[in-house]
């Protein structure tokens, strides 16, 4: 790691951690073989200047970091930890690069070369960005109905054995059907498309929402309710000061599974219902033969649930301060 230390004769002599330069190395040699090897003569469109910006901007990045790693042990620490995912990340990007622009040994068409996709980014990134207000819009309507829904009904059903008999048949039954099976009939019930995105959106969360609030609720030791109701508290105080509290990290669990389930149950309506967002603009692009847009679209995907998930967690960990580290992302 990146750290100053009192060297003899009290003058400070820096330790630095080599690895940290690995990202550096590999942007290097992507540059290098960019630059030198030239584009497959059948290549179509032509080669565009987008790939050579952002590979020096990315390795402008990772220099100034590394120099600041010197007097920033912190920095430091993080980037020695994550320099050898970083050079990987880079070097398979150099690889795709190789087989798509200057070898095309895979077809152009499916899988275009970088610098297409960076261009989208450039090009059409307004457009992007309405569609995606659009999709979190809807995911975010459809993820507070589920969670809200499913919260409150996993509690009833833990707390109450009569409401579990009766319920949790029917939970059985239709819970563990795929939201995305409802699309016919939601499309029906439902006169405008994105109602209907929203209330199939919520019913993906609410199931694994539902199921590990009442199991944690459940599992809850009754000794904790005897000393409780003793003291004086009644039902809702029990369940709100005690049953919730304990049954928290299913209830977030239930929360992350219910995520995974939203995004999928969200690209599928609207690919076949609504006429915006991020589904929908995949389905366009895919019939259109425009798979730079379509991979734009994944990659934008990929890091909108990753913040999702993380903010998650962070979430979780500040309210579940005494279990932080047991589950991470």
């Amino acid at each position: 790691m990146s750290k100053t230390e009192r060297a003899p004769g009290g003058r400070f002599s820096i330790a630095f951690d080599w690895k940290i330069l690995l990202p550096v190395l590999s942007l290097g040699l992507m540059l290098a073989l960019h630059r030198l090897l030239p584009v497959y003569p059948g290549y179509r469109p032509k080669q565009l200047p987008y790939f050579t910006g952002f590979s020096w901007l990315l390795l402008a990045i990772f220099v100034v970091s590394a120099l600041l790693s010197l007097f920033w042990e912190r920095l430091g620490r993080i980037l020695a930890y994550k320099a050898p995912f970083f050079a990987v990340g880079f070097l398979a990007l150099n690889v795709y690069n190789l087989l798509t622009l200057k070898f095309a040994v895979i077809p152009s068409l499916y899988f275009p070369a970088p610098e297409r996709i960076i261009g989208v980014f450039l090009t059409d990134w307004f457009f992007l960005l309405r569609c995606l207000v659009y999709s979190m819009r809807l995911l975010l309507g459809g993820f507070v109905l589920g969670a809200l829904t499913g919260v409150l009904t996993g509690t009833v059903i833990g707390w109450s054995p009569r409401f579990n008999y009766w319920v949790m048949p029917f939970i059985r039954v239709v819970g563990p059907i795929p939201s995305t099976a409802w699309i016919p009939i939601a499309l029906v019930v439902f006169f405008r498309p994105a109602s209907a995105s929203i209330f199939l959106i919520a019913l993906g969360v609410w199931f694994p929402t539902t199921v590990l609030t009442s199991s944690g609720i459940m599992n809850v030791r009754k000794t904790y309710f005897e000393v409780s109701s003793t003291l004086g508290a009644g039902t809702l105080r029990n369940i709100l000061t005690i049953a919730l509290p304990a049954a928290a990290p299913s209830v977030f669990t239930g929360l992350f599974n219910g995520t995974s389930a939203c995004f999928l149950t969200l690209m599928a309506a609207e690919m076949i219902g609504c006429k915006f967002g991020i589904g929908w603009y995949i389905n366009w692009q895919r019939e259109t033969l425009a798979y730079a847009n379509v991979y734009a679209a994944l990659i934008i995907i990929a890091l909108t649930f990753s913040f999702l998930i993380g903010l998650q967690f962070k979430i979780r960990n500040r309210v579940l301060s005494w279990q932080k580290g047991t589950i991470r992302w």
